[in-house]
């Protein structure tokens, strides 16, 4: 089993547990919003097709050789409309900064992110880095340069 470590950061609330797979078959672990002390009581009020940056009250290590992916759960999506803007969202097994989650609302109605809450979750993956070598041709392949739609509609 590879370990995240997990830092709080000093004004986040210790009450709000550290991510969790909550079921044993689980690939995400979840991921709840440790919000400022000032924001803790109303929450972060999203109107439709607003943006936040959710603090999580957490910095990671990760080791080297993993990334961190941010993915959307999927019942938020469903019941509410919200989405990661930028997913899934990778963090780097070299970042050491917070952990924010940039969460819009797709919905048609205003949205309460609470104190607490699971706003996303989180799947450790392995990364692979890659050599480029320029050249002058590339390989032929049955598709060849055919781009979006270009199999069918199926």
């Amino acid at each position: 089993m590879t370990t995240i470590r997990v830092l709080r950061e000093a004004w986040a609330d210790a009450a709000v547990p550290l991510p969790a797979y909550e079921t044993a078959g689980a690939a995400g672990a979840d991921l709840r919003a440790n919000l400022p002390p000032e924001a803790r009581a109303l929450g972060l009020r999203l109107a439709p097709m607003q943006r936040v940056l959710v603090p999580t009250g957490l910095r990671m290590e990760i080791p080297p050789g993993y990334e961190v992916q941010l993915r959307p759960r999927s019942g938020l999506a469903l019941k509410h409309g919200l989405a990661l803007v930028n997913s899934p969202g990778t963090i780097d097994s070299d970042y050491r900064g917070p952990l924010g989650v940039i969460v819009i609302n797709l919905g048609a109605e205003d949205f309460v992110i609470g104190h607490g809450e699971r706003i996303a979750q989180m799947v450790v993956a392995p990364v692979l880095q890659a050599g480029f070598d320029l050249v002058a041709q590339l390989g032929e392949t049955t598709r060849g340069a055919g781009g979006f739609g270009s199999t069918g509609l199926s």
